[in-house]
């Protein structure tokens, strides 16, 4: 199987890179008019170089002109691995500084030191150039790095540079796709026949035609038309090779570098992010709090304020965790490096990697903030992904935002939740889609829920309950609805409330009623016993009794459930004795005579018509009686 990784270039204008690739590979990366004309890099170049053992280097030539930074960092976010290319002539010159600083904030862990131009010098300055790199990598990644020197032009040093390659490519992992794919564009352009095609190197994951894919920032979803890996047609590609998508329906000024290509409805764009960061211990001044810089990640360039936690500035070769927040929305995942560069004079400052690409409002020097991002930047997943829960608090985290804000793949973030599931300190809330809390606050929210009720009860003296509905209703406007069987169930289970039918209770809560609501409810029961078979309606009643709507209404439900009333309708209550006595009447009558007559069943109870229609009507819910037309029959049982 053909192990796919992507070599870089790295240095200072003129010293050699573009030649040294068309020596390695017979491709001439610089293809503009421009850079013909100039004799210098102005874009990124791409060349292919296979070597043997079925390794296959997909190599980025990038500009080493001060100008084209920007360029050269879009070039290097892929890299696995990196030639730092200095002139034998020139020796170590500030690009190559820069470089070499680019390629370490943003995560190259191999390299070769490659020293061109060899043909122009003796060996005696050879050997004094030597020497300089190597103090100048020391303690760097390329400390231990072989230095090849090589002649491009003579083709001196070039099948040793192939033999080092190959050692190096030996010790590389090559990029994980067991992922979502991701691929951060650097051209694109219009083929004719085809429509829009985009470029870049793939991240992670495998991607291949016909997938649903999104275009970030801009949100435009389409489809891949077909994909070429390494210039050649494939059926897929995978993470660590370069690729070109034909994006379908796209037109050609919608897609531009810096744009990413990810799965259709995975991610969101963010304007604020949780960092770890590193001031360059070769920046001239400390990066103070609140500055205005340039990030850069994967093809992209945004401005970005510093916001730091814990200090006011932080001193050059020291590290801490800040915010970013941006001018304008990217996509970010943890992990990702990024470089940040300050304006005048344009240098770099400074890099790091994104920790939580969507952080909640947090404020400075926070310790339970510090915490979480400290367990981000260890590694430990399933501490990670607690924290993360945790931080929510009641609102809860999806899993598909926990994808999106770990930067994990499903198969490790269900590893990792289900270490934190099994010993209780994440609570799968919903099942589907898949939403969490921490233990901590599933029993914050229970205890809430239950705070609740008890209040609820308490200002509601004659009430054995409340509905579920009306509870559910009462979770934290800043939680979630959905959350409420669950936290009922918890509750139900301790034996701290009781959930009969639709009402939920208070164990031992029946028969709990004061002295003042006792003496309504005789008052009531008395008025209704008193008024016979035409008793007043709940509006009279509270005319009677100088009270309100509400409050009678609620004195009159106990009474029915005490079996002490019985309701007809919303608002007319009898007491049960005249009302048996209706009915008796009325079914003697109906097993006598078949049927009934509205005017009939006047005659037989001396009910009045504002009476005898929700009498009729009761009857007829009770399935005592059955309408048909103006008529009514005993039903049969």
């Amino acid at each position: 199987m053909t192990k796919n990784l992507i070599l870089g270039t790295a240095g200072h204008i003129d010293h050699g890179k573009t030649s040294l690739v068309k020596a390695l590979t017979g491709v001439d990366t610089d293809r503009l008019p421009e850079e013909k004309a100039r004799g210098i890099t102005i874009e990124l170049g791409f060349a292919n170089l296979m070597l043997s053992g079925d390794i296959q280097l997909g190599i980025v030539d990038v500009p080493g002109h001060e100008k084209f930074v920007r360029t050269m960092v879009s070039g290097v976010g892929g890299m696995d691995m990196v030639m730092l290319v200095i002139a034998a002539d020139e020796g170590v010159m500030p690009q190559t500084r820069e470089h070499l600083d680019i390629c370490r904030l943003l995560g190259v862990k191999q390299g070769i030191v490659v020293i061109t131009k060899c043909d122009l010098v003796d060996p005696e300055w050879l050997g004094l150039v030597a020497e300089e790199i190597r103090d100048f990598v020391d303690g760097s990644f390329l400390e231990k790095a072989s230095i090849v020197p090589v002649s491009a032009q003579i083709g001196m040093g070039v099948e040793r540079l192939k033999e080092e390659l190959l050692k190096m490519a030996g010790l590389v992992d090559q990029k994980r796709s067991d992922g979502a794919f991701r691929l951060p564009v650097d051209r694109a352009f219009t083929v004719a026949g085809f429509g829009t095609v985009v470029t870049g190197t793939l991240l992670s994951g495998q991607i291949k035609a016909g997938d649903e894919v999104e275009l970030f920032p801009t949100g435009i979803c389409t489809k891949i038309r077909g994909v070429q890996a390494h210039g050649n047609k494939a059926d897929a590609g995978s993470a660590g090779q370069r690729l070109a998508l034909n994006l379908q329906g796209v037109d050609h000024n919608q897609a531009k570098r810096g744009d990413v290509v990810a799965p259709r409805g995975l991610y969101r764009t963010t304007r604020v992010t949780d960092i770890e960061i590193t001031c360059l211990k070769s920046a001239p001044r400390p990066l103070k709090h609140r500055s205005l810089l340039r990030l850069h990640s994967a093809t992209y360039e945004v401005t970005a304020q510093v916001i730091l936690f814990d200090r006011e500035s932080l001193e050059p070769g020291k590290s801490a965790f800040a915010q970013l927040r941006l001018s304008s929305p990217v996509l970010l995942l943890n992990g990702d490096p990024f470089v940040l560069r300050s304006y005048s004079p344009s240098q770099t400052v400074g890099g790091g990697i994104i920790l939580d690409p969507s952080p909640p409002r947090r404020r400075r020097r926070s310790t339970e903030a510090l915490a979480l991002l400290e367990s981000m930047s260890l590694g430990d997943e399933a501490d990670m992904v607690e924290r993360l829960v945790a931080s929510t608090l009641l609102s809860g985290v999806s899993f598909q935002d926990l994808i999106w804000r770990t930067g994990l793949s499903v198969k490790r973030l269900d590893a990792a939740l289900s270490i934190s599931l099994s010993s209780g300190k994440v609570v799968q809330m919903v099942r589907d889609p898949r939403l969490f809390l921490s233990r901590e606050s599933f029993n914050n929210l229970c205890e809430t829920l239950l705070n609740r009720l008890e209040t609820h009860l308490a200002h509601n003296p004659i009430k054995d309950g409340i509905s579920r509905e009306e509870l559910k209703t009462r979770i934290p406007a800043r939680s979630d609805q959905r959350f409420f069987n669950q936290c009922l169930m918890h509750l139900e289970g301790e034996k701290r409330v009781v959930a009969d039918r639709d009402q939920v209770k208070l164990p031992g809560r029946k028969g709990e009623i004061v002295d003042v609501n006792a003496t309504i409810q005789q008052k009531l029961e008395e008025m209704l016993i008193n008024s016979g078979a035409e008793p007043p309606t709940v509006k009279e009643l509270c005319e009677l009794l100088v009270l309100p709507e509400n409050t009678v209404i609620e004195h009159l439900s106990l009474l029915v459930r005490q079996a002490r009333a019985v309701k007809v309708k919303s608002d007319l209550f009898y007491s049960p004795v005249p009302l048996q006595l209706i009915s008796e009447t009325l079914v003697k009558h109906l097993r006598a005579k078949g049927e009934i007559t509205p005017s009939e069943f006047r005659e037989i109870t001396g009910l009045s018509r504002k009476f005898m229609i929700p009498v009729l009507e009761y009857f007829d819910s009770l399935k005592i009686t059955v309408r048909a037309g103006d008529k009514r029959f005993l039903r049969r049982r």
